[in-house]
């Protein structure tokens, strides 16, 4: 039996993880901005190394995301968190290492990639568990509100990382964002400890070939619109920095508008449908990318990265929605760790490749392409539209939301 009062005292139990995820991500938010400047302006590499540097994270995230969910279904979603933590803390100690050899830029930037990798590892870690506890604990009925929710922490995270990052960049250096990174994943397990537990899975596990074949068309089409988030991270600094535009408030008002969606609309994907959520919304990011392509001052573009962070809000949990409800019941951590492992290999192989595009033919170009592809997942959307959820053909109908 259920009730939506129960349902919202679950979803209550979710606001201790959201801190989590707040201050895992604080660290992440915090070289956002300052990360391109460092590789770019302190070792003097090129925009090719700047996305190689922004893309790792991702790519070493793409290749422990199945490692992550198996680990939270099979030992228990909080004790992925904590794993992932104590892997961000590490890749702050080799932040630290790669300041030792700024006069030996190759040197320097291959610790820094490894302290990336190592980074996107832990945020594979300590986002999949973060998900899969809230999914345990607030049940499928509310997969929308839980996608959400751990969204809003974590770019609550960003807009809050960006104006501090760059100010402890300005003043102190890189070394700042080193002993940052080093230290708050450390203080955030004593937030982690006293949360309530979701046990580990009993049940047998369905195959990772089942699982990724339930997602893969709804993981197509994250991947697609991430393309957006890729272009922002990485680039808009140095877009914004070549034209002597103050950098940070493109990701501060990227994120509040990313935050005000989540909050006042997060629950559409559970109401609406994530398809039809996720088909408006990428037309909403493509729009943004379209008016930072075309900007000619500083406040388009500032509309552009809003438009952008509004528009890439919902798409996650839209297709993420349509993902979970395809998935094993007994899997949903293997589930949302495949989902989100089309996010990683995009911005893992993106960000690389943008790079390449704003060396040859300018930055603004980067938004261009980035806004062509991210039009590309609206046929995505709207293939889930034109072929609806059918119980008997999914893994259960217990994973329909109680129907």
């Amino acid at each position: 039996m259920d009730s939506s009062g129960t349902d919202e005292g679950r979803v209550a139990v979710l606001f201790p993880i959201m801190g989590v995820v707040f201050m895992a991500f604080l660290v992440i938010g915090l070289a956002m901005p300052v990360l391109p400047l460092h590789v770019h302006h302190g070792l003097g590499l090129g925009t090719f190394v700047v996305g190689l540097v922004a893309g790792s994270q991702f790519a070493a995230a793409l290749v422990s995301r199945m490692w992550a969910g198996s680990h939270a279904d099979s030992r228990g979603a909080k004790g992925a968190v904590v794993a992932g933590l104590l892997a961000a803390s590490a890749a702050g100690l080799l932040y630290l290492l790669s300041l030792h050899f700024v006069g030996m830029p190759a040197v320097s930037v291959t610790i820094l990639l490894l302290g990336r990798a190592l980074l996107g590892a832990g945020e594979s870690f300590i986002i999949t568990g973060a998900q899969t506890w809230g999914l345990a604990l607030a049940g499928p009925r509310s997969t929308g509100k839980v996608l959400a929710l751990m969204g809003t922490a974590m770019y609550a995270a960003f807009a809050l990382g960006a104006p501090v990052g760059t100010m402890l960049y300005a003043r102190y250096g890189f070394v700042a964002i080193a002993l940052a990174t080093t230290l708050m994943p450390l203080g955030t397990l004593l937030i982690a400890a006293p949360v309530q537990r979701a046990a580990a899975t009993t049940r047998a596990h369905a195959r990772i070939t089942n699982v990724i074949a339930a997602v893969w068309v709804p993981g197509v089409g994250l991947a697609l619109a991430s393309v957006g988030f890729g272009a922002i991270t990485a680039f808009v600094a140095l877009l914004f920095a070549a034209r002597g535009w103050t950098a940070w408030p493109a990701f501060t008002l990227f994120a509040f508008a990313f935050i005000l969606a989540r909050v006042c609309l997060g629950h559409l994907a559970d109401t609406a449908g994530g398809a039809k959520v996720a088909l408006v919304f990428v037309l909403i990011e493509a729009a943004g990318q379209g008016l930072i392509w075309l900007a000619p001052s500083s406040a388009m573009a500032l509309i552009g990265a809003a438009l952008t962070g509004f528009g890439y809000s919902l798409v996650y949990p839209g297709f993420g929605v349509e993902a979970v409800r395809r998935a094993p019941p007994q899997s949903r951590g293997l589930a949302m760790g495949a989902y989100t492992a089309f996010l990683d290999l995009t911005l893992g192989l993106a960000s690389p490749a943008l790079g390449l595009i704003g060396a040859v033919a300018g930055l603004n170009a980067v938004f261009l392409v980035s806004m062509l592809t991210v039009l590309c997942a609206a046929p995505i959307a709207m293939r889930l539209l034109a072929a609806p959820l059918k119980p008997n053909r999914i893994f259960g109908a217990r994973c329909l939301e109680g129907r």
